[in-house]
């Protein structure tokens, strides 16, 4: 029996589904998960011996691929010195001036563990700042798995076939309201209705938790327009767009300022982070300064803060963002071409270095019910040839791929051979 084989038997014994998170059980696309052992540049290696080209880079976060040496030597360093300390440390305060300068509508930014709790932490302060409790948000984008965000959900929970979970009580979704991405005409009516009651609109500027799915011109500027109309709170959730498409978020880049960013993966570099930032009037909302509660053990925890701080300098010193795009675009015009040649029914969605091959007739794609079209049977024989090929993807249709900085122009054109490889069988 293969090692890989074993660990999941062993797995599914001790840990539900065998894993610590739902999408890592290959559900969606067949077969046992593959136990990752060692990552570097470009390629991960299992624990059988098979070397993959990684597409998923953690879901994001490595940019800088796997085990830049700098961003290593880094956590080794901050290690060294001691891992968690529950007290202020040098690096939260050099974090904080470096979100401040890269993305100056940070003005007050709070550390914590996770994009979750970053999300958790900005709704809250959402409806102590304005005094109301209705929340909008847009089917299909995944804000964490908080209770009153498990709704129309995408990420894992649209890979799994379903849109709720379990275990969430009718009242901690009774204030969400939810519309579909991209419907601006939804969008008023709800405000026409709820205005004055809604705290917050919550979305993900570039949803990437039901695949790629671009904003439509006028969208997120619709957005902004009726929350700042009614006193609402603008969010926009760039735990994965912050820091992915350039040296900033994805406000910054589109001109529209939202009143809070949510952050994690690519600022920690690797290692669990998120942070809430915005204007200074809501973020002193939040204790010790307001009466919004907000703790955590390890928030601002200096190892995590180490491999985070070295890996903004060098996107800020190298600016790999043009030749991610550049890659991107590559793949997806081979993809286009190879699908109009061989009459398959094949879109590739692409924004920077990010994209989703889906398996549908339609482009571009707006909306979760557009998405939910896709053929799922399609992609998880597309995926497991792909993985043979040595290709590694995020194992959904309904997920993002990322290009990293350690990737080359050999390893697109051997990612655009495997394709074409795995479409004909």
């Amino acid at each position: 029996m293969k090692i890989g084989n074993d660990l999941f038997k062993r797995a599914q014994k001790l840990i539900p589904g065998g894993v610590n998170s739902p999408v890592r059980a290959f559900k969606s696309v067949g077969g046992n998960p593959v136990y990752i052992k060692r990552g570097e540049g470009a390629f991960i290696y299992d624990v059988d011996g098979g070397e993959y080209m990684d597409f998923c880079a953690s879901w994001g976060p490595l940019i800088l691929g796997h085990a830049r040496p700098e961003v290593v030597e880094a956590v080794k360093e901050s290690a060294s010195s001691g891992m968690s300390f529950g007290t202020c440390n040098p690096r939260e305060v050099e974090m904080a001036e470096l979100l401040n300068e890269m993305v100056p509508y940070l003005e007050m930014m709070r550390m914590v563990n996770s994009g979750t709790e970053a999300v958790m932490t900005a709704l809250r302060l959402a409806r102590g700042f304005t005094g109301r409790n209705k929340i909008l948000k847009f089917e299909g984008c995944y804000h964490g798995h908080a209770d009153y965000l498990l709704v129309a959900a995408g990420s894992g929970l649209l890979t799994g076939g379903i849109t709720s979970s379990a275990g969430v009580a009718p009242s901690a979704v009774a204030d969400i309201l939810v519309a579909h991405y991209n419907d601006t005409a939804a969008v008023k009516k709800i405000f026409e209705k709820y205005g004055k009651e809604i705290a917050a609109v919550i979305v993900e500027p570039v949803a990437g938790n039901m695949g790629l799915v671009k904003p439509e011109p006028g969208f997120l500027e619709t957005l902004r327009e009726f929350t700042s109309d009614s006193g609402a709170i603008l969010i926009f959730d760039e735990v994965i767009t912050g820091f992915r498409l350039a040296a900033t978020t994805y406000g910054k880049i589109c001109g529209i300022t939202p009143d809070l960013t949510t952050l994690g993966k690519i600022i920690g570099g690797g290692m669990p982070i998120g942070a809430v930032g915005g204007k200074a009037e809501i973020m002193k909302k939040l204790a010790p300064l307001g009466p919004v509660y907000q703790a955590g053990t390890l928030s601002g925890n200096p190892v995590a803060l180490a491999a985070g701080i070295a890996t903004l300098n060098i996107l800020k010193k190298e600016n790999p963002y043009p030749r991610l795009a550049k890659f991107a675009k590559k793949i997806t015009d081979a993809v286009e071409a190879e699908a109009k040649e061989k009459s398959f029914e094949i879109h590739c969605a692409t924004e920077g270095g990010m994209f989703t091959i889906f398996f549908t007739d339609k482009k571009p794609l707006r909306n979760l019910d557009e998405i939910k079209a896709c053929d799922t049977a399609k992609f998880a024989n597309f995926f497991r040839a792909m993985l043979k090929n040595g290709i590694y993807l995020s194992p959904s249709q309904f997920e993002l791929d990322f290009i990293s900085s350690a990737h080359t122009e050999k390893d697109i054109d051997l990612f655009i051979e495997s394709f074409r490889k795995s479409l004909s069988r």
